[in-house]
Protein backbone atom coordinates (compact mmCIF):
# COMPACT_ATOMS: atom_id res chain seq x y z
CA UNK A 1 0.00 0.00 0.00
CA UNK A 2 3.34 2.55 0.40
CA UNK A 3 3.69 2.32 -2.89
CA UNK A 4 0.29 3.26 -4.07
CA UNK A 5 0.09 6.87 -1.99
CA UNK A 6 4.20 6.81 -3.34
CA UNK A 7 2.35 6.94 -6.71
CA UNK A 8 -0.07 9.94 -5.83
CA UNK A 9 2.89 11.40 -4.29
CA UNK A 10 4.88 11.79 -7.14
CA UNK A 11 2.47 12.79 -9.44
CA UNK A 12 2.28 16.27 -10.54
CA UNK A 13 -0.67 17.51 -9.10
CA UNK A 14 0.68 16.31 -5.79
CA UNK A 15 2.38 19.27 -3.30
CA UNK A 16 4.63 18.14 -0.45
CA UNK A 17 5.26 20.14 2.68
CA UNK A 18 9.06 21.23 2.82
CA UNK A 19 11.52 18.67 3.91
CA UNK A 20 9.58 15.81 3.98
CA UNK A 21 10.72 12.79 2.59
CA UNK A 22 8.68 9.20 1.74
CA UNK A 23 10.06 6.31 3.33
CA UNK A 24 9.11 2.50 3.03
CA UNK A 25 10.60 1.34 6.19
CA UNK A 26 8.26 3.66 8.48
CA UNK A 27 6.30 1.49 11.61
CA UNK A 28 2.92 0.18 10.05
CA UNK A 29 -0.64 2.43 11.57
CA UNK A 30 -1.41 -0.33 14.25
CA UNK A 31 2.12 0.36 15.65
CA UNK A 32 2.43 1.70 19.10
CA UNK A 33 4.20 4.60 18.07
CA UNK A 34 1.03 5.71 15.07
CA UNK A 35 -1.52 4.76 18.15
CA UNK A 36 -2.12 7.86 19.65
CA UNK A 37 -5.44 6.16 21.75
CA UNK A 38 -5.94 2.78 23.34
CA UNK A 39 -8.46 0.57 24.02
CA UNK A 40 -10.72 1.71 21.22
CA UNK A 41 -10.85 5.45 22.55
CA UNK A 42 -11.09 8.49 20.54
CA UNK A 43 -8.64 10.95 19.70
CA UNK A 44 -9.52 14.23 21.57
CA UNK A 45 -10.61 17.17 19.80
CA UNK A 46 -9.18 19.72 21.61
CA UNK A 47 -12.59 20.70 23.18
CA UNK A 48 -14.36 19.42 26.38
CA UNK A 49 -17.43 20.16 25.46
CA UNK A 50 -17.43 18.20 22.40
CA UNK A 51 -15.24 15.01 23.91
CA UNK A 52 -18.26 14.85 26.51
CA UNK A 53 -20.76 14.36 24.06
CA UNK A 54 -18.90 11.96 21.93
CA UNK A 55 -19.05 8.08 22.01
CA UNK A 56 -15.40 7.33 21.91
CA UNK A 57 -14.64 10.92 24.03
CA UNK A 58 -12.91 11.93 20.63
CA UNK A 59 -13.05 11.75 17.15
CA UNK A 60 -12.76 8.29 15.79
CA UNK A 61 -9.78 7.21 13.99
CA UNK A 62 -11.85 3.58 12.79
CA UNK A 63 -14.16 5.36 10.52
CA UNK A 64 -15.23 8.10 8.34
CA UNK A 65 -16.13 11.44 9.59
CA UNK A 66 -18.46 13.85 7.47
CA UNK A 67 -18.64 17.90 8.17
CA UNK A 68 -21.41 19.30 6.31
CA UNK A 69 -21.10 23.26 5.90
CA UNK A 70 -22.31 25.50 2.98
CA UNK A 71 -18.80 27.21 3.38
CA UNK A 72 -16.70 24.01 2.13
CA UNK A 73 -15.22 23.35 5.89
CA UNK A 74 -13.46 26.64 5.40
CA UNK A 75 -14.02 27.60 8.89
CA UNK A 76 -14.53 24.14 9.97
CA UNK A 77 -10.88 23.44 10.10
CA UNK A 78 -10.68 25.05 13.54
CA UNK A 79 -11.78 22.34 14.92
CA UNK A 80 -9.35 19.98 13.72
CA UNK A 81 -6.70 22.30 14.60
CA UNK A 82 -5.79 20.26 18.48
CA UNK A 83 -5.72 17.23 16.68
CA UNK A 84 -3.56 17.66 13.80
CA UNK A 85 -1.21 19.61 16.41
CA UNK A 86 -1.25 16.26 18.52
CA UNK A 87 -0.98 14.31 15.09
CA UNK A 88 2.38 15.93 13.52
CA UNK A 89 3.98 14.49 16.47
CA UNK A 90 3.65 11.06 14.59
CA UNK A 91 5.72 12.27 11.78
CA UNK A 92 3.51 10.86 9.17
CA UNK A 93 1.43 12.97 6.34
CA UNK A 94 -1.67 14.62 6.87
CA UNK A 95 -3.34 14.71 3.42
CA UNK A 96 -5.43 17.57 1.93
CA UNK A 97 -7.71 16.31 -0.59
CA UNK A 98 -9.24 18.61 -3.55
CA UNK A 99 -9.03 21.55 -0.85
CA UNK A 100 -11.17 24.33 -2.20
CA UNK A 101 -8.52 26.87 -0.90
CA UNK A 102 -4.64 26.87 -0.35
CA UNK A 103 -4.06 25.94 3.44
CA UNK A 104 -2.38 28.73 5.12
CA UNK A 105 1.22 27.41 6.28
CA UNK A 106 1.69 30.25 8.79
CA UNK A 107 -1.59 29.54 10.61
CA UNK A 108 -0.51 25.42 10.71
CA UNK A 109 3.06 26.70 11.77
CA UNK A 110 1.65 28.62 14.83
CA UNK A 111 -0.64 26.00 15.82
CA UNK A 112 2.98 23.49 16.52
CA UNK A 113 1.58 21.51 12.91
CA UNK A 114 4.68 20.32 11.06
CA UNK A 115 3.97 21.95 7.00
CA UNK A 116 6.79 19.81 5.55
CA UNK A 117 4.08 16.60 6.66
CA UNK A 118 1.01 17.93 4.73
CA UNK A 119 0.06 16.65 1.57
CA UNK A 120 -1.87 18.41 -1.04
CA UNK A 121 -3.50 15.81 -3.78
CA UNK A 122 -5.40 18.04 -6.48
CA UNK A 123 -7.17 15.01 -8.26
CA UNK A 124 -8.13 15.75 -12.10
CA UNK A 125 -11.90 14.46 -11.45
CA UNK A 126 -14.55 12.58 -9.52
CA UNK A 127 -13.25 9.17 -10.14
CA UNK A 128 -9.61 10.69 -9.52
CA UNK A 129 -11.06 12.29 -6.22
CA UNK A 130 -12.57 8.96 -4.53
CA UNK A 131 -9.57 6.93 -5.25
CA UNK A 132 -7.16 9.57 -4.04
CA UNK A 133 -9.25 9.22 -0.92
CA UNK A 134 -9.94 5.84 -0.56
CA UNK A 135 -5.55 4.96 -1.14
CA UNK A 136 -4.86 7.90 1.40
CA UNK A 137 -7.17 6.10 4.06
CA UNK A 138 -5.85 2.57 3.47
CA UNK A 139 -2.13 3.92 3.65
CA UNK A 140 -0.56 3.39 7.08
CA UNK A 141 1.49 6.66 5.93
CA UNK A 142 -1.17 8.90 7.05
CA UNK A 143 -2.46 10.48 10.61
CA UNK A 144 -5.35 12.04 9.04
CA UNK A 145 -7.18 12.63 5.61
CA UNK A 146 -9.25 15.71 4.27
CA UNK A 147 -11.38 15.00 1.56
CA UNK A 148 -13.38 18.05 0.08
CA UNK A 149 -15.68 15.48 -2.10
CA UNK A 150 -17.62 18.49 -3.39
CA UNK A 151 -21.05 18.75 -4.77
CA UNK A 152 -21.37 16.06 -6.73
CA UNK A 153 -23.43 13.05 -5.90
CA UNK A 154 -22.46 10.17 -4.32
CA UNK A 155 -24.02 6.46 -3.81
CA UNK A 156 -24.15 4.98 -1.00
CA UNK A 157 -21.26 2.15 -2.48
CA UNK A 158 -18.75 4.76 -2.79
CA UNK A 159 -19.16 6.36 -0.04
CA UNK A 160 -19.11 2.87 1.83
CA UNK A 161 -16.07 2.17 -0.02
CA UNK A 162 -14.20 5.00 1.71
CA UNK A 163 -15.55 3.79 5.29
CA UNK A 164 -14.19 0.60 5.14
CA UNK A 165 -10.78 1.94 4.10
CA UNK A 166 -11.33 4.25 6.92
CA UNK A 167 -11.79 0.68 9.15
CA UNK A 168 -8.73 -0.77 8.23
CA UNK A 169 -6.89 2.11 8.55
CA UNK A 170 -5.74 4.16 11.52
CA UNK A 171 -6.08 8.23 10.34
CA UNK A 172 -8.35 10.84 11.42
CA UNK A 173 -10.44 10.96 8.30
CA UNK A 174 -13.03 13.96 7.63
CA UNK A 175 -14.91 14.22 4.51
CA UNK A 176 -16.38 17.47 3.75
CA UNK A 177 -19.65 17.74 1.54
CA UNK A 178 -22.43 20.04 1.20
CA UNK A 179 -25.38 21.02 3.75
CA UNK A 180 -27.85 19.21 1.48
CA UNK A 181 -25.82 15.65 1.73
CA UNK A 182 -27.68 15.64 5.00
CA UNK A 183 -30.63 14.22 3.45
CA UNK A 184 -28.90 11.43 2.14
CA UNK A 185 -28.24 8.22 4.06
CA UNK A 186 -24.32 7.75 4.52
CA UNK A 187 -22.21 5.10 6.34
CA UNK A 188 -20.20 7.72 7.99
CA UNK A 189 -20.38 6.86 12.29
CA UNK A 190 -20.47 10.73 12.98
CA UNK A 191 -21.68 13.22 10.70
CA UNK A 192 -21.79 17.13 11.70
CA UNK A 193 -22.75 20.30 10.88
CA UNK A 194 -21.67 23.52 11.26
CA UNK A 195 -24.54 25.88 10.56
CA UNK A 196 -23.45 28.38 13.52
CA UNK A 197 -20.91 30.24 14.45
CA UNK A 198 -18.72 28.29 17.46
CA UNK A 199 -21.82 25.15 17.60
CA UNK A 200 -21.83 22.14 16.68
CA UNK A 201 -24.55 19.94 15.03
CA UNK A 202 -24.27 16.08 15.67
CA UNK A 203 -26.83 15.00 13.39
CA UNK A 204 -25.68 11.41 13.64
CA UNK A 205 -22.78 9.55 15.76
CA UNK A 206 -23.20 5.51 16.45
CA UNK A 207 -23.51 4.56 19.96
CA UNK A 208 -23.84 8.54 21.01
CA UNK A 209 -26.02 11.35 21.22
CA UNK A 210 -27.69 12.23 18.47
CA UNK A 211 -29.57 15.80 17.19
CA UNK A 212 -27.63 17.47 19.54
CA UNK A 213 -25.88 21.37 19.53
CA UNK A 214 -22.68 21.89 20.81
CA UNK A 215 -21.28 24.99 22.09
CA UNK A 216 -17.66 25.74 21.96
CA UNK A 217 -16.46 28.38 24.07
CA UNK A 218 -13.83 30.63 23.90
CA UNK A 219 -12.40 29.52 27.16
CA UNK A 220 -11.42 26.40 25.19
CA UNK A 221 -9.52 27.90 22.54
CA UNK A 222 -5.67 27.84 23.11
CA UNK A 223 -4.42 31.12 24.37
CA UNK A 224 -2.46 33.37 22.43
CA UNK A 225 -2.71 30.69 19.35
CA UNK A 226 -4.81 31.89 16.08
CA UNK A 227 -8.18 30.27 16.09
CA UNK A 228 -10.54 29.49 12.66
CA UNK A 229 -14.51 29.26 12.41
CA UNK A 230 -16.95 28.76 10.09
CA UNK A 231 -18.20 31.44 8.84
CA UNK A 232 -21.56 32.53 7.85
CA UNK A 233 -20.93 32.64 4.03
CA UNK A 234 -18.11 31.26 1.76
CA UNK A 235 -15.23 33.64 1.25
CA UNK A 236 -13.80 35.84 -1.66
CA UNK A 237 -12.34 32.92 -4.32
CA UNK A 238 -8.98 34.74 -3.54
CA UNK A 239 -9.19 33.44 1.04
CA UNK A 240 -6.87 30.98 1.86
CA UNK A 241 -7.87 27.74 3.86
CA UNK A 242 -6.93 28.76 7.61
CA UNK A 243 -5.92 32.99 6.62
CA UNK A 244 -9.26 33.55 8.77
CA UNK A 245 -9.02 34.32 12.63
Amino acid sequence: MNEVLEQIINRNDTWRGRHRRFHHHEPSANSERHSPHGGGAGLATGYGSLDAQLDQGGWPLDSTIELLSDSNGLGAMGLFLPAMERLSEQGRWQAFIAPPYIPYAPLLAARGIDTGQVLLVHPKNRQDLLWSTEQALRSSTCSAVFSWLGTHNYSYSELRKLQLAATNGDSLAVLFRPTVAADNHAPASLRLQMREYRRVHILKQRGGNQHIDVDLPQAEDVPGQPQLWELPTCPPPAAALGSAG
